[in-house]
């Protein structure tokens, strides 16, 4: 047979997917919901999402949490390599917490020196400013050494929580698994006190398709790990598209 052969046929490059950004995300091995959610929020053109994924124990207390730290270089590393990184996003709240975002960020450093950084306490923090609130209602999945921390981290940092709710539930693959019922219940039960806004706290919380509608019925911003990371990663990266239907966060 003969065969027809074109070598070396020209082509030009363009920036590829990440033509106006790109998003660097770490996730959790055992994480289901936050690349779903991620994805489902941001669908700009030009704008890239990388994923890299950090081992973790599906049990969620201090001790995993902090363990975590070890593996972040190391993450950081597969995301993208060699190539543009606009900013990293650290997917586990309570991880950057009990780490601390210094040290997260720090870790992230070390293999992307210079990039900007966030992770969900970083971006939650970031949003609840912008959307002037200055006491909430905090609802989390974790157990009760967890919730300690998270109270006392977010008070130290000027932020009043003065309403509190948890399932207390520690394996992070049934997290994921919490329906929507059982958030928008607990979502109206703590939202309807004195409070400025609510934060729902947890990367593998599947609330953020619930979000713009709790907004209506109670009245006030509803912000959850996920959505309010996408917020806090888009405007690092110096995008400021709106994202309507996804909460009043997404429309600052």
């Amino acid at each position: 047979m003969t065969r027809l052969k074109f070598e070396h046929l020209p082509l030009t490059l363009d920036a590829g997917v990440a033509q106006r950004a790109a998003m660097g995300l770490i996730v959790l091995a055992t994480d289901i919901t936050l690349e779903h959610e991620w994805r489902e929020m941001i669908r700009i053109p030009g704008v890239g999402t990388h994923t890299s994924r950090l081992y973790n124990d599906a049990a969620i207390n201090p001790e995993t949490l902090a363990a975590m730290e070890r593996d972040i270089a190391g993450t950081t590393a597969l995301l993208r390599p060699q190539e543009r990184i606009d900013v990293v996003a650290f997917g586990c709240t309570s991880g950057a917490m009990v780490i601390g975002e210094d040290q997260v960020f720090a870790r992230i450093r070390e293999v992307r020196p210079g990039v900007v950084c966030t992770s969900p306490i970083t971006a939650a923090r970031a949003a609840l400013e912008a959307l002037g609130a200055k006491r909430i209602a905090l609802l989390t999945p974790y157990v009760e050494s967890v919730n300690h921390w998270m109270c006392d981290y977010i008070e130290a940092r000027g932020i009043e929580v003065p309403v509190f709710g948890s399932f207390n539930h520690e394996d992070d693959n049934e997290v994921a698994r919490i329906d929507g019922a059982s958030l928008t219940a607990a979502v109206e039960q703590l939202g309807a006190q004195d409070v400025d806004a609510v934060f729902v706290s947890c990367t593998s919380v599947r609330v953020a398709y619930l979000i713009a509608g709790l907004e209506a019925k109670l009245g006030k911003p509803v912000i959850s790990s996920n959505q309010a990371m996408v917020w806090h990663a888009l405007r690092l990266a110096g995008i400021r598209d709106a994202l309507p239907g996804w909460g009043r966060l997404l429309t600052l």
